[in-house]
């Protein structure tokens, strides 16, 4: 918790700058960050100062609801939790009443802030599935990590607010257990959409969004309308039917939960469906109509990286732990990890029908990674012919300690009948996996219901709530 007196009157040199070690230097209150001095400032004032100071920092939209604006959300979620349909991700259980209540996060909030952040696509996002030697990955992840572009405005807005209206304020970005996309619709920035993700008139599919809790009065906007109508393009391009009905996703059978949060093998039903997708998953998003009044990202910060439109898989495959984080410093996929980000790398191949790549594969049966030997066996047996995939069972297979690789092993069932000739040997089936929240959408990268990104600004002299 931050209260403004708490906040030293001077801001030291950077260590790694000339002069480092001379003694403070530039004054941080009188910057104005968390002034608590002038008038005291409430209702259209103090929303005026605040909601410019949101465009001054970037922001697309800002509106205001309040924290009982969406009453069915606690029953909408529990009904979500009880199907199983959040997968493994626990978390989402553990904090639920928090969740579906923003006065049970906070019982000091009466108003909250939601802002967003255009990320429109530079490029189709669905361009480079038929590039079966390349990887996909979601365009939000092509850029810097969100969270830590937004937190950092957050926190300017939040401290702006707290000393103009001497109330405390909270600021949350994606991870706490907050329901951003029932509030963004209840204040007003748009609707959730068939496929559970906000839908802006515009800037389309593509906000990123952030939320302040504040104990201040605000005006509320009216809620956002929803403006689907008949369409069902993102039920019908989801190649492994994640959603059971419009408005509802079953995260278990969504590409973005499984080659995200989904820490295991990833179930054999969904993995030909993958396609050439390594990190997340746009189809839904990327054929909405309304996008075509979306722009591109207009933050200089959330440009996308040039090498991660559509990386060639043989380069990603050969990535160890310090390659890796190397390469994918500063954005999303490096919290994922080496291991599952090769596991998805891996499906890709084995869906790529590349022979060349068939032997990339092969160096990976010997990975230290479990998850990683157990994709490279799948994509084996998807690229070699009968022969090369029973000499590589012969020699990794009886040695194999993990049990979930000895299942692929054993499922890659490599003596072909008589007279097969082809690539393919066979494959294994699962049951199906566990998937994100359909009141929230795919889950981010980042979402492990923690607190991470949660900063607080109290009123001069109260205690921390």
């Amino acid at each position: 918790m931050v209260r403004a007196p708490e906040v030293a009157p001077v801001l030291p040199r950077d260590p790694r700058r000339p002069g480092a070690g001379h003694g403070p230097s530039r004054a941080l209150r009188g910057s104005g960050f968390l002034k608590t001095t002038g008038r005291t400032l409430t209702g259209s004032d103090l929303r005026a100062v605040i909601e410019a100071r949101a465009k001054k920092l970037g922001f697309d939209t800002f509106a205001v609801t309040r924290p009982d604006a969406v009453p069915g959300l606690p029953d909408r979620l529990a009904q979500w939790l009880a199907e199983g349909h959040h997968g493994e991700m626990a978390w989402m259980t553990e904090r639920s009443d928090e969740r579906a209540a923003p006065a049970a996060l906070w019982g000091g909030v009466r108003s909250i802030v939601m802002v967003g952040l255009n990320a429109g696509p530079e490029q189709d996002p669905l361009a480079s599935l038929t590039r079966k030697d390349r990887g996909t990955i979601a365009s939000y992840a092509q850029r810097r990590d969100y969270h830590e572009v937004i937190k950092g405005k957050l926190k300017e807005i939040g401290g702006l607010l707290s000393a103009r209206s001497g109330r405390s304020a909270k600021v949350f970005v994606d991870t706490a257990p907050v329901m951003e996309k029932p509030l963004a619709e209840a204040a007003g920035l748009g609707w959730q959409g068939k496929h559970t993700v906000l839908v802006s008139r515009e800037h389309g599919n593509w906000l990123l969004l952030g939320a302040i809790y504040t104990a201040a009065d605000l005006e509320p906007d009216a809620p956002g309308r929803d403006s689907c109508g008949s369409c069902r393009r993102c039920l019908d391009i989801c190649p492994t039917d994640a959603f059971p009905a419009p408005y509802r996703l079953d995260a278990r059978r969504c590409i973005s939960y499984l080659t995200i949060e989904h820490e295991g093998p990833i179930p054999h039903e969904f993995r030909e469906a993958i396609g050439n997708r390594i990190f997340g998953c746009d189809d839904c998003l990327a054929v909405c109509p309304w996008n075509k009044f979306a722009a591109q990202a207009g933050e200089a910060k959330m440009a996308a990286r040039a090498d991660l439109a559509s990386p060639p898989l043989a380069d990603l495959v050969r990535l160890d732990d310090a390659g890796f984080r190397a390469r994918f410093a500063g954005t999303p996929i490096k919290r994922t990890g080496r291991d599952r980000f090769l596991r998805n790398v891996l499906i890709a191949i084995g869906n790529s029908g590349d022979e060349v790549l068939a032997e990339e594969a092969v160096a990976c049966l010997a990975d230290p990674a479990p998850v990683v030997r157990g994709a490279a066996v799948w994509a084996c047996g998807r690229l070699l012919d009968g022969q090369r995939a029973g000499a590589l069972y012969a020699e990794h297979a009886p040695g194999e300690s993990d049990a979930d690789v000895t299942r692929e092993w054993l499922a890659l069932n490599p003596l072909p009948s008589a007279g097969e000739g082809g690539h393919r040997v066979s494959e294994g089936r699962e049951g199906a996996a566990p998937s994100p929240d359909p009141l929230r959408g795919p889950p981010s990268p980042a979402e492990g219901g923690g607190d991470r990104h949660d900063t607080s600004f109290e009123k001069p002299g109260t205690p921390a709530a």
